[in-house]
């Protein structure tokens, strides 16, 4: 297996880290919310979130705008093209396990990993080593051991 390392791109990376914590400050600081997507979207899912705008709008404008981003970026600079190696079917399931997994676990890598870390929560601790090693564990069993 050989590494591409002409995908190694430590400024554009280093900008996406620093929109990711400042847009999680923000939520702090303006709303008094963490920012985990699972929250968000699970409470958007949710019939009593309807009954009061103040709900659901934060969390459909941030939302809206994590939907929109690539778009925008687009008229700035050309993204690389995206394809999705791999049986759709896994992929699909793999995403509904994630999913479980975030509610499961009361928050998602941006709940726990961005927002929980940095308050030094050790909840969010144990959460993001959890996740790592997941999904450590689960490239070596696809990569090595099912040969994908």
């Amino acid at each position: 297996m050989s590494i591409a390392w002409d995908a190694f791109t430590p400024w554009t990376s280093l900008a996406g880290g620093v929109l990711i914590g400042l847009s999680a400050a923000a939520m702090v600081v303006l709303l008094g919310r963490i920012a985990g997507i699972s929250g968000m979207v699970g409470g958007l899912l949710q019939a009593q979130t309807w009954r009061s705008a103040s709900q659901w709008g934060w969390r459909a404008a941030f939302v809206i705008g994590l939907l929109a981003a690539p778009w925008v970026w687009q008229w700035f600079a050309p993204l690389p093209e995206v394809t999705m190696p791999g049986n759709p079917v896994l992929i699909i399931a793999a995403g509904l396990l994630v999913g479980f997994g975030t509610r499961l676990g009361c928050g998602c890598t941006s709940g726990h990993g961005v927002c929980g870390l940095s308050r030094l929560s050790l909840r969010s601790m144990a959460a993001t080593l959890v996740f790592m090693a997941t999904g450590a564990v689960t490239v070596f069993v696809v990569r090595h051991v099912m040969g994908g």
